[in-house]
């Protein structure tokens, strides 16, 4: 099908310009771990062009990482739990085994250590993990600024949403540098607390940005019978990326977390873009696909950073759901049909400039590559958009519904 299906990127992109500039649309973000690995930054903290390590690591430089800082004890401990481990080795199936363990053998022991001892090792895991994730956004220009920039540059008719499975402040640091107001579900100002009926609601005006953590963020914690935001980078109460994750997001807060999630995606003429998300977390996937099916006016647009091939989970549910495009290196699927870029004519005379904000003629295979699937060359995407709302100061003047730019008409070869 990738070879005998052609999509053209310019016609997509050209009606995702005019969709982000309007400023009518209910428009979300939803950022993975990927994210933050398109920033690479030297050992001094700056950000650079070539080289460099990531700002966060993946999983498997997170995993590395980890135990590499663990104690020579633990060490061991690790190592031999991998070797009992089947299929996949990171540190996440490392943080499960280690769990699983703490709540199985009670007093007996298991490679010398009782259930206790693998409950404490599972919180150092956690604190490497917390310690690791703890980055402070660089002060040049970076590309989270450039989505705050965006965020807080158009007249919008509803809030922004940002849903974030990742732990850091990166989102929070941006915002606040730009002077963008935003909501995190936490009220009051001497030790805020979790306002679940708050986070339900749309009371406040819509350039105030909703930022949902759904898996929590440095500087939660439980004061009694509430989740309270200490303003510290403490890493204590995240739900880390083990098989417990899956029964804790039930609880509050994140299961107000979630429902807001749904309830986003289910609220008529939506549009949620995704950038360095896997698909692989099951449970967000899950109420993805129950939104899509529910909804038929809303749409998911999945930027993928590897080629479609490679992109296995998100292309096997855009084929079955028409309203969940996937926009990889060098094809997309689009109402449900994998098909391969291939740029068409210019329409008008200024588009090759605005044609390299998406796509690379330098890279690829002759016909180029698509770049939108990095999140850096998104945010920059996202930020140019002003240039467009600036030059056609009109652009969002019909008040004609946009929708049929959210659910493209297969161009075939």
């Amino acid at each position: 099908m990738l070879n005998t299906t052609i999509h053209n990127p310019d016609r997509y992109m050209a009606d995702l310009r005019q969709i982000l500039s309007q400023g009518r649309k209910r428009i979300g973000l939803l950022i993975g771990a990927g994210a933050p690995t398109a920033i690479r930054v030297d050992r001094d903290g700056r950000i650079v062009e070539d080289g460099g390590d990531p700002l966060v690591p993946d999983v498997v430089g997170l995993t590395k990482h980890v135990v590499s800082t663990l104690s020579e004890d633990d060490k061991k401990i690790i190592e031999i739990l991998e070797s009992e481990i089947t299929g996949l080795i990171n540190i996440e199936t490392i943080l499960t085994q280690v769990r699983k363990l703490a709540q199985a053998i009670g007093s007996a022991c298991v490679h010398g250590l009782d259930a206790n001892d693998y409950d404490e090792l599972a919180q150092r895991i956690c604190e490497k993990i917390g310690n690791c994730v703890n980055v402070t956004l660089p002060q040049n220009p970076n590309p989270y600024s450039e989505v705050a920039s965006w965020i807080s540059g158009t007249r919008r008719l509803h809030s922004i949403e940002i849903f974030t499975p990742n732990y850091d402040l990166l989102f929070e640091e941006a915002l606040e540098r730009n002077r963008a107001p935003y909501f995190d579900g936490f009220s009051g100002s001497y030790r805020p607390f979790f306002d679940a009926a708050g986070v339900s609601t749309d009371a406040l005006p819509s350039r105030w940005t909703r930022l949902w953590k759904l898996h929590g963020s440095l500087g939660w914690t439980i004061a009694g019978d509430s989740v309270v935001r200490t303003g510290s980078r403490e890493a204590t109460q995240l739900i880390y990326p083990d098989h417990l994750k899956y029964d804790q997001v039930t609880r509050q807060p994140y299961s107000a977390l979630f429902e807001r999630l749904r309830s986003f995606l289910t609220s008529p003429d939506t549009l949620l873009l995704c950038s360095g998300f896997s698909f692989l977390d099951a449970h967000i996937c899950a109420v993805l696909e129950e939104a899509m099916t529910a909804n038929a006016h809303s749409a998911i647009f999945a930027f993928q950073y590897k080629p479609l091939s490679e992109e296995v989970s998100v292309t096997s549910l855009a084929r079955s759901r028409p309203n969940l495009s996937v926009y990889a290196r060098d094809g997309a699927v689009i109402n449900g049909v994998p098909g391969r870029w291939e740029p068409g004519q210019s329409p008008s005379e200024d588009w090759e400039a605005i044609r390299h904000t998406f796509w690379n003629l330098d890279r690829g295979n002759k016909k180029g590559e698509f770049l939108l699937g990095d999140f850096a060359k998104l945010a920059r995407f996202l930020a140019l958009t002003q240039m467009h709302r600036l030059e056609n100061p009109d652009a969002g003047a019909d008040d004609e519904s946009d929708a049929e730019h959210v659910s493209p008409v297969i161009q075939e070869a």
